[in-house]
């Protein structure tokens, strides 16, 4: 007995999905994961990618609008997990997940045309997040119970210590909130993260 499904499933679906995949792994694993050291979000990414594809894939197959179909993305693109925080980095990479789904299932141009899409969405999430360009930001919330420090006058002993407690290369800091009764105050210290790519 024949599967059907198969029959009606063009090599174009294979070969798009193919170059989808591709480009996401290589978005995911040698872009992604060597900057943040995180695998919590690979499942995440690639179904995200995966579900989006075939979705769009068979709904543009369809008479489904492409009005639809871009609502619907916008739906998926602006999903927040409510269990946990997802940071804001996170949450770009999601959504460029969904878009590069999007593109590969609908874009009518050729296959060489496609992967040059792909590819420069690649080559300018490695550029922005690379430190080829920019040097990228990082902050934490730190709890800071030397409130004589806090003075702006003692700014420069203020960093010294975060510098020698933290093991980081503290630049920035802003102040959250001052807790006098407490004798504390919570700090949102900004340091340049040097992880290689």
């Amino acid at each position: 007995m024949e599967i059907e499904i198969f029959d009606k499933v063009s090599d174009k679906f294979f070969i798009r999905l193919l170059l989808d995949v591709v480009a996401v792994s290589v978005l995911i694993r040698l872009i992604y994961y060597p900057i943040y050291k995180k695998k919590d979000y690979f499942f995440t990414y690639f179904l995200f990618n995966i579900v989006i594809f075939m979705m769009t894939y068979f709904m543009n197959k369809s008479d489904f609008s492409t009005g639809a179909a871009f609502g619907m993305f916008a739906v998926f693109s602006l999903l927040r997990y409510r269990t946990e925080n997802i940071s804001e980095k996170d949450m770009t990479y999601l959504f460029i997940c969904i878009a590069m789904g999007l593109i590969n299932s609908v874009m009518k141009g050729t296959y060489p045309e496609t992967m040059i899409i792909n590819f420069l969405i690649i080559g300018f999430a490695y550029l922005l997040d690379g430190h080829l360009l920019i040097k990228n930001e990082s902050y934490q919330m730190i709890q800071y119970e030397v409130i004589e420090n806090i003075k702006p006058e003692n700014r420069d002993k203020l960093i010294a210590d975060l510098n020698e407690r933290t093991g980081l290369n503290i630049h920035k800091i802003s102040i959250s909130e001052i807790d006098f009764l407490r004798d504390r105050a919570f700090l949102k210290v900004y340091y340049y993260d040097f992880k290689k790519v």
